[in-house]
């Protein structure tokens, strides 16, 4: 066995469980980062897993590797980087340990991050939330479990993370509603409920039936529910509910995209941005600031404060003719 496989072993549990205490999202997708190297120095060497040595993974090697995700594997910039951060983590780790690879880890350590083109976050609009709610089928149990968890989502702008790992204790229908979450970074957030929601919840934790650290959300079968069967879920829905609602048709709506409704409503409503950043979680308020970058009629609202409508322009400056003269003599 080479010394690359205990450097990945001890790097997990060490430093990852250990040191950084690190969630299980952050353990799973350094993983995941891994598994997927490896696959791409194995198909490229003709290696076993198991003998690929630290000197294998040269920058060529993890440079070609970062280029596969994009070109063959279709990954975005952001997930590419996200490959690289793990990357980077663990010659970090191993820049300590094997002084003898010095030069291989500076160099993989030197591969910049790619830019990413920022893109105006989408959001639904009154009428197109609506239409989502209304398009699931409240005559049957996914439907009623859809209207909850899309319900709480917009309501909420819970990550789709948070929303996985909800119990059904951490929802509080009493006196103070709220939804209590294990957000990003181990952060714990308390989230409050409107009434209309917290009927919509109560309704479905009762035909739930489970206990207190039971799923919030799960499949017909009692699992919990996976990332691809949210995301499944909510473009079959939109589907369905761009039939009465056209602005639908075309639009990409993800679980995420609710995320930002929820943001863009408290927006509206004239909530502060650092209010809206403690209620969706955001570590830096800059984060945060997107919507209003993303938001027009914040913008038009600006410019008609910045020049009220009734007032005559006045226009440019415009000098005598004794002073044109004095400029002209110059």
């Amino acid at each position: 066995m080479t010394s690359l496989a205990p450097l990945l072993q001890s790097f997990f549990t060490d430093r990852l469980v250990t040191q950084r205490q690190a969630s299980d999202n952050t353990i799973a997708a350094y993983r995941d980062a891994f598994t997927l190297l490896l696959s791409y120095v194995c198909a490229q060497t003709g290696k076993k897993p198991s003998a690929v040595e630290i000197g294998d993974l040269d920058a060529d090697t993890i440079t070609g590797f970062l280029h596969h995700l994009e070109e063959t594997r279709g990954n975005s910039i952001r997930t590419r980087n996200a490959r690289l951060a793990a990357i980077h983590s663990l010659f970090g780790y191993a820049a300590l340990r094997h002084h003898e690879h010095a030069a291989v880890i500076q160099r993989v350590l030197a591969i910049p991050t790619a830019r990413m083109q920022r893109n105006i976050v989408t959001w639904l609009d009154p009428a197109e939330a609506d239409a989502l709610l209304g398009a699931c089928d409240q005559g049957t149990r996914t439907g009623r479990r859809d209207h909850a968890m899309f319900t709480l989502a917009i309501q909420t702008g819970l990550r789709i993370s948070e929303i996985i790992g909800l119990a059904i204790a951490d929802v509080h229908t009493g006196v103070g509603a709220h939804v209590h979450c294990l957000g990003k970074g181990r952060k714990e957030r308390r989230t409050p409920l409107l009434p209309a929601a917290v009927a919509i919840l109560a309704a479905w934790i009762a035909e739930h039936g489970g206990p207190a650290d039971a799923a919030l959300f799960t499949t017909s079968t009692g699992r919990r529910l996976s990332r691809d069967a949210i995301e499944h879920r909510i473009r079959h829905t939109i589907n369905a509910a761009a039939s009465s609602c056209p602005s639908l048709i075309g639009k990409r709506v993800t679980i995420h995209t609710l995320r930002h409704t929820a943001a863009m409503r408290l927006l509206h409503a004239g909530v502060d941005t650092t209010v809206i950043a403690l209620w969706l979680g955001h570590e830096q308020i800059v984060t945060t600031n997107i919507y209003l970058h993303a938001d027009m009629t914040l913008k038009e609202n600006a410019i008609a404060k910045v020049s009220p409508s009734g007032v005559a322009a006045t226009g440019r400056y415009q000098p005598t003719d004794a002073v044109l003269a004095f400029l002209a003599a110059l």
